[in-house]
């Protein structure tokens, strides 16, 4: 009975897939995810220096469109991630996304347009195949298309200048691995904060 209704789960949530193939890419997203493999590596400020965190983290994608930027048209998912430190489970986050994330099937593009609240926002794109499980989003400080802006304060002590991220689908799994290079006033070189972790989809409601 237990194989039998798992062949049954797995189904529907092909048929999911299939029915949301306007998304291209980002069809496999839709839902809700929580991973407890989370590893964010970056500068500590209370310590002067780099450190590991541990973090467990729930994000969901939520499906929207078409919408039409005159003869383009773009399929998007509503984007909300939390991240806890381990162990502090049942306290505020530690980090929050809000945006959105969108797909150009016709110039097949991708993009991941998120801000964070200490004042930063990014617009990371790239090129990618329609049935592609596997993709890459770059943005650049600096350029006019995926770019990269901060409040003041961050602009003059923690300049972001790159940013990259891959993503990888597989059915219920997904993971990421992220690097925000920023130029930091107590470093004399850019530092690389990396963040990768691996989220099962628990529903495929967001």
């Amino acid at each position: 009975m237990a194989e039998q209704g798992l062949s049954t789960q797995m189904r529907s949530e092909g048929d999911a897939t299939m029915a949301n193939e306007e998304w291209g890419p980002l069809a496999g997203l839709i839902g809700t995810w929580e991973g407890d493999q989370g590893v964010d590596v970056s500068y500590h400020n209370e310590e002067g220096k780099i450190g590991e965190t541990p973090y467990f983290e729930r994000t969901t994608f939520k499906p929207f469109g078409p919408v039409a930027n005159g003869l383009q048209e773009l399929y998007g998912l509503d984007y909300r991630t939390a991240a806890w430190r381990k162990g502090e489970e049942n306290d505020n986050p530690f980090h929050t996304e809000v945006g959105y994330w969108l797909w150009d099937g016709e110039n097949k593009q991708v993009m991941r347009c998120f801000m964070v609240p200490r004042g930063s926002v990014i617009i990371a794109g790239g090129a990618s195949n329609a049935d592609a499980k596997e993709f890459v989003m770059k943005a650049e400080l600096g350029v006019q298309t995926y770019g990269i802006l901060s409040n003041q304060y961050l602009d003059k002590n923690a300049k972001t200048i790159q940013y990259d991220c891959t993503i990888k689908v597989d059915g219920d799994t997904f993971t990421y691995d992220e690097t925000t290079v920023y130029e930091h006033y107590q470093s004399k070189d850019p530092i690389m904060h990396t963040d990768r972790n691996t989220l099962k989809r628990t529903s495929l409601e967001a």
